[in-house]
């Protein structure tokens, strides 16, 4: 008999057996707790869009980035997801003048994007969305900031773990001319401002030749893009670094006073170098990266006021961001803030764990069992045959249950022992009392 093909997950994508599931729910919880404590409601969209939704903004280029298909028999080219925004932007264009604003969004889908899988990118990946739409620049910026910073804080990580690099597409625009970059090329210097950290020095010089810059300009550029400033004092000092015109900075201030109100600053710095690529970003745009610089971006998000109309919506103000968790669940295991057991302990801890010491007492056992699920608790027992108590306890200590009840045909029928598998400690309790004592 020939043996069958053996599989494998597609290259870029992941299976999540239960412990590394519970790490990805851990790391959803959080997500989704934020959202809701900060006032976003949670909204989904299709896997696939219209192909056109990604290139109406993003251009052609776009579909080499994209798992795009046709249906068999018709002409609408689709692709699946490789972020939110335009869904979300087109269901907000949808809405109309009906919307009410501001709204405050958030989604936690799967994503994807036909790249070449690498450390921290892989082709399918969760991510969580947080966009605001209807609040001009800061407030929607330090909106969309509060949730992400409040759930790297539960996660356990501070702003000695991570920091959000801010700049301003508008400011650095500022930046560029001033360096001798024409009008026509800051898109170009946009893109490889972009993929500096990407880019080795004679391929980043190369491709400044292009933009009709000398060796010393191009060095400059270079520079510009490698250099990170502290808020806290004002544009003023970073314009003066930088050698440019303050007034070119100017659109940070209100950013700066916006972030020290909601206590987001100590997380922040000013990085020229970020301009986030997607055409469809304007004014302020950021990035969260680890403090060790060891990862990619665990975050990126800003302003794409125009997107909604573009979409034949209101023109109103918008700005987002969106959180991966394979740049960020890599951060959390390398910290030991996933544990130290491949995710084992964020797995869901039973409440009782049943066991039956005889069979007159397994007999009562299912029935046992499914009044305290419909109690609302969470309870396993033992499948196996054995009727060695030491045997099913040590089975009970495997799925980290808080307690075993012990069915015995020498106890009263009305009556089960429980054990408290941590301290030990045991008594009789009366089954009709049994769902109230196990509940936490």
């Amino acid at each position: 008999m020939s043996k069958g093909r053996r599989f494998q997950a597609p290259r870029g994508t992941r299976d999540f057996p239960p412990p590394q599931m519970a790490v990805r729910r851990h790391v959803e919880a959080a997500w989704r707790k934020a959202s809701i404590d900060c006032g976003f409601e949670e909204i989904e969209g299709p896997t696939f869009e219209h192909l056109d939704l990604y290139t109406v903004k993003s251009g052609e280029g776009i579909v080499s980035e994209l798992f795009s298909f046709t249906r068999e028999g018709g002409d609408d080219v689709y692709a699946l997801r490789p972020e939110f925004t335009p869904t979300l932007a087109r269901m907000a264009a949808a809405k109309g003048r009906s919307l009410a604003l501001p709204t405050k969004w958030f989604a936690i889908p799967v994503h994807y994007r036909a790249e070449r899988p690498q450390r921290g990118r892989l082709g399918e990946f969760l991510q969580w969305n947080v966009d605001v739409v209807g609040l001009d620049a800061p407030l929607g910026e330090v909106e969309v900031l509060e949730p992400a910073i409040l759930a790297l804080e539960r996660l356990g990580l501070g702003p000695e773990d991570v920091e959000i690099r801010l700049s301003h597409r508008d400011a650095i625009a500022g930046l560029l001319k001033a360096l001798g970059v024409a009008e026509a090329q800051v898109p170009a210097a946009f893109e490889l401002l972009d993929r500096l950290d990407r880019l080795a020095p004679e391929e980043f010089a190369r491709r400044g030749a292009t933009l009709d810059l000398d060796e010393a300009a191009i060095e400059r550029l270079r520079g510009l893009g490698a250099r990170r400033f502290d808020l806290g004092d004002g544009a003023a000092p970073i314009a003066r670094a930088l050698g440019v015109d303050p007034t070119l900075l100017e659109s940070l201030e209100p950013l700066r006073e916006a972030l020290e109100a909601r206590g987001l600053l100590p997380w922040c710095r000013f990085d020229p170098g970020i301009v986030r690529g997607l055409a469809y970003y304007r004014g302020i745009v950021f990035e969260l990266h680890e403090r060790g610089g060891g990862e990619r971006a665990v975050a990126g998000g800003g302003r794409y006021d125009g997107l909604i109309a573009l979409l034949d919506g209101p023109d109103l103000a918008a700005c987002g961001m969106g959180m991966g968790d394979v740049v960020l669940s890599l951060i959390l295991g390398d910290r030991g803030l996933l544990g130290d057991d491949d995710g084992e302990s964020l797995m869901p801890v039973p409440d009782a764990f049943v066991v039956a010491l005889d069979d007159e007492a397994a007999s009562r056992l299912p029935g046992l069992v499914a009044t305290l699920r419909r109690a609302g608790l969470h309870v396993r027992h033992s499948h196996r045959a054995t009727r060695n108590l030491g045997k099913l306890l040590s089975e009970a200590n495997r799925c980290r249950a808080r307690s075993a009840v012990v069915l015995d045909a020498g106890v009263a029928n009305d009556l089960a022992t429980v054990k408290d598998l941590a301290s030990g400690e045991q008594r009789e309790i009366a089954l009709g009392q049994l769902a109230a004592s196990l509940t936490p």
